[in-house]
């Protein structure tokens, strides 16, 4: 061999290891669609409010954005490092039917925050950094609403952390960076304003604090569910006591903030039981020592399991399985019919400034009554990698909204790896192809934002063009999640066995169900109800549940 061919190769192979790659790619099932080009913000916080417009924001010390606060609106801060006078924005409305955004002007830091949904559709947004750690913010769903802010209305200062709603309408604000306790919001009673100390993230804090952002779930018996790290409790908020210790997730290594996997509570069922089942599907994350090895330059594959534990079971056991490929900093979205989406991330590295590499393009979708061995599907890529800070909500239409990406500390577009993203898109998953419209649902009654209460009969008319296949037919109601850093807060999909199901001509069938019989079950606010055909869901309806 010549030794210029011999040079060749080896550059070749030089060009091969050390340019970043995707993985995957190719065919799969599922359609994208670009919605705009850019929205000016990055989008590192989502969430659906009932009036279908998506509230998207990302921290304020980024730089200048590409958007313009409108009215000669500026955030002054003589602290800031970057910009001390900012009159760009740093949060949007996105209308989701008009397909277009409006700017928002956020006055305090969110940077790595967290929040939830009231029971009167209120988004909550609590925590941040700087000047607005101890800050909460309200914005309520309206053409015309912006943010208003209480600058501490915390008690303590809450970065990294989890917010949970609870069955009497408040929610839960867990840990944070170097905060190993938690607090409730609103402070409408003096218990409220205190701290309660949570020695299980005392526990679970290693040097690359591998518990930030803690996955955290409303068990049917009404306590809480926490996993950090590698364990998991069962907790007794209002007692402050641990219920129940679980099982170390097999291999031990780590799934929160900087491993950053994702967690979802898988749909609740049979609810009319007494003993009702609760499971959470744990994927993906980092080895341990991962975050702590891209300081120095090395990047190892994300993980490619998943845990999965019956959380109710007397003597749970997790089960593991393996996913198409390893994935860090990706988003588990609960689907309409029962199914999971697993979307945007890498293959390699960590969460973390510029600490991840190989984007994985293609979603996974999990099968969630599928036999295990069997339950993934492999999901037809994006064009677009989706890194650090990167997002994704369900829709009522049953698209899933997909944004963000930006491993920089401010924005940047250029000599970079992986530019910060302002596009958004949507993911089409298959049960939205055009053939399958026939079998398709259309919902007729009731009409969207009813108000039903707990245990109520709740009859639901549909149209369905094909023959009705009358053995699989359910109502699923969701609850639109709060989406940040990989982990979706809030998040509840419950399915409602039909009690009778009759046929009212032409095609057209009512369907009675029973709804949720306590707020342990489904906590006080709005859901997306949807009918599901052979798998198929309709589009939903908003529902206030009260």
């Amino acid at each position: 061999m010549s030794s210029s061919i011999f040079l060749l190769l080896f550059l070749l192979f030089l060009l091969h290891i050390l340019l970043p790659t995707t993985t995957e790619a190719g065919g799969g099932t599922g359609e994208w669609q670009l919605l705009q080009n850019s929205i000016g913000v990055v989008a590192m916080h989502m969430q659906l409010l009932h009036n279908d417009r998506v509230v998207i924001y990302d921290r304020t010390d980024f730089g200048l954005s590409k958007l313009n606060l409108p009215g000669g609106k500026c955030r002054h801060d003589p602290n800031e490092l970057v910009v001390k006078t900012d009159c760009t924005a740093h949060s949007v409305e996105y209308d989701v039917v008009g397909n277009k955004f409006r700017p928002l002007f956020v006055q305090t830091n969110v940077w790595c925050s967290s929040g939830s949904v009231g029971p009167d559709g209120t988004l909550v947004q609590t925590g941040g950094s700087y000047d607005g750690e101890r800050a909460t913010r309200i914005f309520k769903p309206c053409a015309t609403c912006d943010w208003e802010e209480v600058q501490f209305g915390l008690s303590a200062r809450r970065w990294y952390s989890t917010n949970q709603i609870l069955p009497d309408g408040k929610q839960i604000i867990i840990g944070g960076r170097r905060q190993f306790n938690y607090e409730f919001y609103p402070k409408n009673d003096a218990a409220a304003n205190n701290i309660y100390s949570l020695p299980f993230l005392v526990q679970t804090n290693d040097p690359a604090e591998n518990n930030l952002y803690p996955f955290v779930f409303l068990n049917v018996d009404g306590n809480l569910f926490i996993f950090a790290n590698n364990r998991a409790i069962l907790f007794d908020y209002s007692n402050g006591r641990v219920v129940r210790t679980y099982p170390t997730i097999p291999g031990g290594d780590p799934r929160n903030y900087p491993s950053t996997g994702s967690a979802v509570l898988l749909p609740l069922r049979n609810l009319q039981a007494t003993n009702i089942e609760a499971e959470v599907l744990i994927c993906g994350g980092a080895p341990r020592g991962s975050f702590e090895k891209t300081l120095k330059g090395e990047f190892i594959g994300a993980l490619n399991t998943c845990g999965r534990i019956k959380i109710t079971d007397p003597k749970p056991k997790w089960v593991m399985e393996t996913m198409p490929g390893g994935r860090v900093m990706s988003d588990m979205v609960p689907l309409p019919n029962g199914n999971v989406l697993i979307i945007n991330g890498a293959a390699v590295g960590s969460a973390g400034w510029e600490s991840g590499r190989n984007p994985v393009l293609n979603p996974f979708l999990y099968k969630t009554n599928d036999p295990v061995g069997s339950r993934f599907v492999m999901q037809k890529p994006s064009a677009i990698p989706r890194m650090y800070h990167s997002t994704a909500v369900l829709l009522r239409d049953g698209r899933v909204l997909v944004a963000g990406s930006n491993p920089h500390m401010g924005y940047n577009f250029s000599n970079v790896l992986f530019p910060t993203e302002l596009r958004l898109e949507t993911f089409s998953p298959s049960y939205l192809d055009p053939g399958s419209n026939n079998v398709r649902p259309t919902i007729s009654f009731p009409a969207s934002k009813s108000k039903v209460k707990y245990g109520q009969k709740l009859k639901v008319r549909f149209h369905v063009a094909a023959t009705l296949d009358r053995n699989d037919v359910s109502v699923t109601i969701l609850a639109p999640p709060f989406n940040t850093h990989s982990f979706s807060m809030n998040q509840r999909v419950l399915v409602l066995e039909p009690n009778v199901l009759n046929d009212v001509g032409k095609s057209n069938y009512e369907v009675e169900v029973t709804t949720p019989g306590s707020p342990i079950l489904a906590p006080p606010g709005f859901y997306l109800l949807f009918v599901v055909h052979q798998d198929i869901p309709s589009h939903g309806i908003w529902v206030q549940i009260m």
